[in-house]
């Protein structure tokens, strides 16, 4: 029994390892590596160095045990460390080319009448336990209410309903100086990728947003619609991103933020005790157009809160929308929720390294999304039919989009994680989500056999 166990786990081993060559093979990673300026250090491929910590955390190992004290790895931790830490290293386009490439496979396998969407949202990276790091800054937490050591990872990115990719992200410490803990503690070119990177962490979000909506469509991404959460909805911020996309968003009631209904300039809880509900216990109480104070035509979708009494707001720019499909639009920003748990929780986001230097963060956390990306994609090829066999199979359907029953508890879902003081339901859901979302996408089932991708266009 005890020997059938360990050959047991001898396979799984080589299966993952299979999986991942496979993952690395189709979309060429080494190219992509070799055009994001990441090349051959101390002897060794890069694409053997990225392998040997991408690897990480589907074994169980930690940074420590896999790499630094590993002696049958083929290379020394010094050359990890160089990988990770190397300022003139674009992790940026590393990422975005691999998540283009995936957005590309994707599509074959989307109605080209379904809905994509970009979606924008930060969350915290804690390392509180942490006094030297580079860049380090006090930030808040809207989550728990308090204000901890670490950074705010600003993400962007890609769904179609049924898969999310990250694409971009910030890792912002803060743009006051009084709650950076520690400066620029590194002599770096300010031609460098990294440079520019730590010039981005001492802005504010808001002033991010606009660039990397920028990349991410000038990269080729095909998008509908940009989502956001309420953090993120000011009308200057709405405006700026809807030349780009129509913006879809949660909306707080803030005394500053107007709207002008019936001709004059009211707040949104004003403009809901004038509209007409529905009558009994409809989802969706009502609809109204509206103008910001710049003048731009929105639709105002108003949503019974289940959880509490009161209701929720959600904004859309595209006013031939109807009420239902902002709803069901809205409810694909559920995605990166799961995303950034999936992350910290099973990828190692937070705890896999205990790095310094800016770069080396940048680095890790890079590698930690390209992960995501590869589980993204696998389970993608275990969920939909048309890539059992051959990519396309004429009879088969294509995997069905957000409901608008399901974009209506998704949204519930986001509004209690903002209102729960404990946490225990939401967190409960999502952790269900992940268990899931984890053991398909690590199943050890041999995987569909793809050619190369190439880049689209």
């Amino acid at each position: 029994m005890k020997n059938n166990i360990e050959y047991e786990k001898q396979q799984e081993a080589i299966r993952l390892h299979n999986k991942i060559d496979t993952f690395f093979d189709n979309f060429t990673i080494g190219t992509l590596l070799n055009k994001s300026g990441i090349r051959k250090m101390r002897g060794i491929s890069p694409v053997t160095l990225l392998k040997a910590i991408f690897i990480l955390p589907f074994e169980g190992n930690n940074f420590f045990r896999g790499i630094v004290s590993d002696n049958r790895q083929e290379f020394k931790k010094d050359a990890a460390y160089e990988l990770l830490k190397g300022p003139r290293y674009n992790w940026r386009k590393l990422l975005l080319f691999l998540a283009v490439r995936i957005v590309c496979v994707l599509g074959l396998l989307t109605d080209k009448d379904r809905k994509k969407v970009l979606i924008i949202d930060d969350s915290t990276y804690d390392r509180s336990h942490s006094k030297f790091v580079e860049l380090l800054a006090r930030v808040y937490d809207h989550s728990d209410k308090r204000y901890l050591r670490g950074f705010k990872m600003l993400t962007v990115g890609w769904s179609d309903g049924a898969s999310f990719l990250p694409l971009d992200f910030v890792l912002l410490s803060s743009e006051k100086e009084k709650n950076r803990l520690q400066g620029i503690t590194k002599d770096i070119d300010r031609r460098t990728c990294g440079y520019r990177r730590r010039k981005e962490a001492m802005t504010k979000a808001t002033e991010q947003l606009d660039p990397m909506v920028r990349r991410v469509l000038a990269a080729g991404v095909d998008a509908d619609y940009i989502l956001m959460d309420s953090w993120f909805a000011f009308p200057s911020v709405i405006q700026t991103l809807h030349q780009h996309r129509p913006v879809i968003c949660m909306l707080k009631d803030m005394p500053n933020n107007l709207y002008r209904h019936q001709n004059v300039h009211m707040r949104l809880g004003e403009i809901y005790r004038r509209v007409k509900k529905k009558a009994g216990k409809a989802k969706i109480l009502a609809s109204v157009l509206v103008e910001t104070k710049a003048g731009l035509p929105v639709k105002i979708v108003f949503v019974r809160h289940r959880q509490k009494r009161g209701w929720l707001a959600i904004l859309s720019t595209e006013i031939e929308l109807s009420a239902e499909e902002v709803v069901q639009i809205y409810g694909k920003r559920w995605d990166i929720e799961v995303f950034f748990k999936m992350t910290k929780h099973y990828l190692k986001l937070e705890k896999e390294v205990q790095l310094r230097d800016y770069d080396g963060l940048i680095g890790h956390a890079t590698i930690v999304m390209l992960r995501y990306l590869f589980l993204a994609f696998e389970q993608r090829l275990h969920d939909d039919p048309r890539t059992l066999g051959t990519l396309f199979h004429a009879c088969a359907d294509e995997m069905k989009d957000l409901s608008i029953l399901d974009a209506l508890q998704r949204i519930m879902k986001l509004a209690l994680d903002k209102v729960r003081s404990a946490g225990e339901f939401a967190e409960n859901i999502i952790m269900e989500i992940l268990d899931a979302v984890m053991s398909v996408a690590i199943d050890m089932l041999k995987p569909p056999t793809l050619t190369k991708v190439k880049s689209c266009g």
